[in-house]
């Protein structure tokens, strides 16, 4: 079994990749609705584009030995950090997505008023999710670790 803080931490990486995940559906809903121009571009834009980053952003962390060590040592030192154990944290982390999401709803609604059409933000946002499902990942490689499992378990 595993101390609270560690399964707390653990609901958070998961709740951040749902809670990202949910954000980039709406805003490609929104996204399909607003953005003037043919269906293959808005296909292109805010699904095949940002699912080539999203893919990069997940598998080079998980493949890259000193990518991955790196990206591992981040999520330790996150844990150890307290992040995602606290109300305060998890409302904090959950802020940064939602402050990404108005972004991202600001950048398509500046379409409307002849604003840049917004492809850099949606492949932007796919790789920040694939990075986060990359962390969330990487949380379950950590408890395989005898040293860390020492500290997680009870």
């Amino acid at each position: 079994m595993h101390v609270e803080r560690w399964r707390n931490f653990k609901r958070m990486q998961a709740s951040a990749c749902l809670f990202a995940t949910l954000i980039y559906i709406a805003a490609v809903l929104y996204a399909w609705r607003v953005l003037p121009g043919a269906p293959s571009l808005k296909l292109a834009v805010t699904l095949a584009f940002p699912a080539l980053y999203f893919a990069a952003a997940f598998i080079v962390p998980l493949r890259v030995r000193p990518v991955r060590r790196v990206l591992k040592r981040y999520v330790w030192m996150s844990f150890a950090a307290g992040f995602g154990q606290t109300p305060i944290s998890v409302l904090s982390g959950l802020g940064l997505l939602g402050a990404a999401a108005a972004f991202i709803y600001f950048q398509v609604a500046g379409v409307a008023d002849g604003g840049r059409y917004p492809a850099g933000v949606f492949s932007g946002y796919g790789a920040g999710i694939g990075i986060l499902f990359a962390q969330a990942l990487l949380v379950l490689h950590l408890e395989q670790e005898p040293k860390i499992r020492e500290i997680i378990e009870e």
